[in-house]
């Protein structure tokens, strides 16, 4: 990496965004962030983050012709993350359309890019979640998020397959990621976030019933993965550099919600107090009742620190938002 280079991020002012950019930060290596530009200001959490020179995330293409920086990574991460959103036109602007402008855009000016696919690609999970790639055209996601990030993903490898493709570039499947700097997501936070608020305010817990025969109340099960542990697969990326293709993301261990809101009660020193509820009509048939990524393919590139267990990851949020003011 050229002294002079940097590292382009974009969603830089969201939740992985910002922590990623922070990692940066205390590695000593610069950075450009992109996101909209009120969003660096607004969010209390992310106010000590040195961001380096902020972008537009709607002006980025015509800065970029403009500025011509020297780059050594792309990091794209920005995306419209709403797994609720059923406005189609925008999640094709903003996880599509943008995303292959800056795929091409890697491509000519030959910059490795890494970019933020989903698990929720993998739809209920009927055809399970391997992250061989010749698997990916089979998968169902189950709302119109999940499916512009398969668009992505197939389309990504269609142009690696027509020659048109950056040096070096992958793309991760994340799955339920956690920790310090999601409250600006509001009701697309971590269930860690929601239990944490829910039991400060009133010392119980709603957890979603389970509306699926042979799965309990609360044992709906989920690849839960620390954002560390995610900024830390980033850079490996960068750093290696894996020199392409899709990977999840996850620790590889599904656990239970209960296992969850059980360890924020624990590191808060309260007694489990859970009801469940419904889970809203509108989201029921698409909700996910158990995702685990398969891990090998990462694990063969050469990523083979552990992951931060559950309730390590949790008291280490836990700790964090009291620490922080609200």
């Amino acid at each position: 990496m050229n002294k002079n280079d940097r590292i382009l991020v974009t969603g830089a002012a969201g939740f992985i965004g910002a922590c990623f950019v922070e990692s940066c930060g205390k590695r000593k290596l610069s950075v450009i962030s992109v996101d909209e530009l009120s969003c660096f200001d607004s969010r209390p959490e992310h106010r000590k983050i040195d961001f380096g020179e902020k972008v537009d995330r709607r002006r980025l293409l015509e800065w970029l012709q403009r500025e011509k920086p020297s780059l050594s990574h792309i990091v794209h991460l920005g995306a419209r993350t709403d797994t609720t959103d059923m406005n189609r036109a925008l999640l094709k602007e903003a996880n599509l359309d943008y995303s292959q402008a800056l795929w091409n855009y890697a491509t000519e000016r030959r910059i490795p890019f890494v970019y933020a696919s989903s698990a929720a690609t993998y739809g209920d999970g009927s055809e399970g979640y391997d992250d061989d790639e010749s698997l990916i055209p089979r998968l169902k996601p189950l709302n119109p998020y999940g499916e512009s990030k398969q668009q992505f993903d197939l389309w990504a490898l269609a142009e690696e397959r027509k020659g048109q493709f950056p040096p070096a570039w992958s793309g991760f499947k994340f799955f339920n990621v956690y920790g310090f700097g999601e409250r600006h997501k509001g009701k697309m936070a971590s269930v860690v976030l929601h239990a944490y608020d829910q039991i400060r305010e009133k010392g119980r817990v709603k957890l979603f019933k389970s509306h699926k025969t042979g799965i309990a109340d609360g044992q709906q099960k989920r690849d839960f993965i620390y954002v560390g542990d995610v900024v830390e697969a980033l850079h490996f990326a960068c750093q290696k550099p894996i020199s392409r293709g899709l990977f999840n993301l996850g620790t590889g261990q599904a656990r239970t919600f209960l296992d969850l809101v059980r360890a924020v009660f624990h590191e808060m020193g309260k007694p489990a107090q859970i009801d469940f509820i419904d889970t809203p009509v509108e989201i029921r048939e698409r909700y996910q009742y158990f995702t685990q990524a398969r891990m090998d393919r990462l694990r063969l590139e050469g990523l083979t620190a552990p992951f931060t267990s559950l309730e390590t990851g949790v008291s280490l949020y836990v700790k964090d938002l009291s620490a922080s003011p609200r």
